[in-house]
């Protein structure tokens, strides 16, 4: 999955989730935690999806012997806890975290923000606080990688912040169709077509949190999103000038139709090696 002189070293990634367990495949590379819970000092996961969501973006795979290795094993992470241990959280909160990263983006070099948690919306006013402020973090330069949520297969069933028209949506290739078909699509409020990408999302082995530095696995479009961020890491390292207009294209230029509607799949599958090569 990664090419062989690129492992995101330098380059600096927020991750907005349930904390992080300081497992030994992130070694001494998570440059900042920050508790918008219960604001404890010391990195903490009380639920296991960010630790994972870490794993699959940033992990070594030293506990592992290599098996269980993520998208950037050399990328360094600030990882921002706005969600309990119950996988709840609210938009106050995430507000904060991104004036957080936007003070903080030059300090700890961040160019990407890794959002593996969606919240499902009922009316337009509902949702544009979040899609709002992820579009400030583009805007303002930042990569923003959102998932498209598990609320599918209806039409319209993309979360917030991923129904954002700017940043990119990431679904799950592998739960698109049939019985695990819950992966969020578009279109949304604003007729735009969502996700923009998809990439496997089931049964993804990664990093857990306790003793032992153990890992389990998990299901979901949370899990395909850090694939995503991890290999943007990849693409800054290789060439720190690119834009997130210029990432979000060739994004797009490597993809491969699976020969499902737009709204369903975006582009297409996302392949790694053909980003890369751009």
């Amino acid at each position: 999955m990664n090419q062989p002189f690129y492992t995101g070293k330098g380059i600096g990634v927020a991750i907005l989730d349930t904390g992080i367990y300081q497992h030994i495949d992130f070694d001494s590379r998570i440059c900042a935690f920050v508790d918008f819970i219960s604001n404890k000092k010391m990195a903490y996961d009380d639920n296991g999806h960010g630790t994972c969501v870490a794993g699959i973006l940033a992990g070594s795979g030293a506990a592992s012997m290599g098996k269980y290795k993520g998208a950037a094993p050399g990328c360094h992470l600030a990882v921002l806890k706005v969600l309990d241990r119950f996988g709840n959280g609210n938009k106050e909160d995430v507000l904060k975290a991104f004036d957080w990263i936007l003070c903080n983006r030059q300090r700890y070099n961040i160019r990407i923000v890794n959002i593996s948690v969606g919240t499902t919306y009922r009316t337009r006013s509902e949702q544009d606080v979040l899609v709002k402020g992820v579009e400030k973090l583009w805007d303002e330069g930042l990569v923003v990688v959102a998932a498209a949520g598990n609320q599918g297969p209806d039409p319209g069933s993309v979360t917030a912040p991923g129904c954002s028209k700017k940043i990119i949506t990431v679904g799950s290739s592998d739960m698109l169709s049939g019985k695990r078909a819950v992966s969020g699509r578009g279109p949304t409020f604003e007729c735009v077509c969502k996700p923009d990408l998809v990439v496997p999302g089931k049964n993804i082995m990664a990093c857990s949190p306790g003793a032992g530095n153990l890992y389990s696995m998990k299901s979901g479009t949370s899990m395909s999103t850090p694939l995503v961020s991890g290999t943007i890491a990849l693409a800054l390292e290789k060439d720190p000038l690119l834009t997130n207009l210029e990432i979000k294209m060739m994004l797009r230029e490597s993809t491969e139709d699976m020969g499902l509607p737009r709204n369903q799949q975006g582009w297409g599958k996302f392949n790694c090696q053909k980003f890369l090569a751009l």
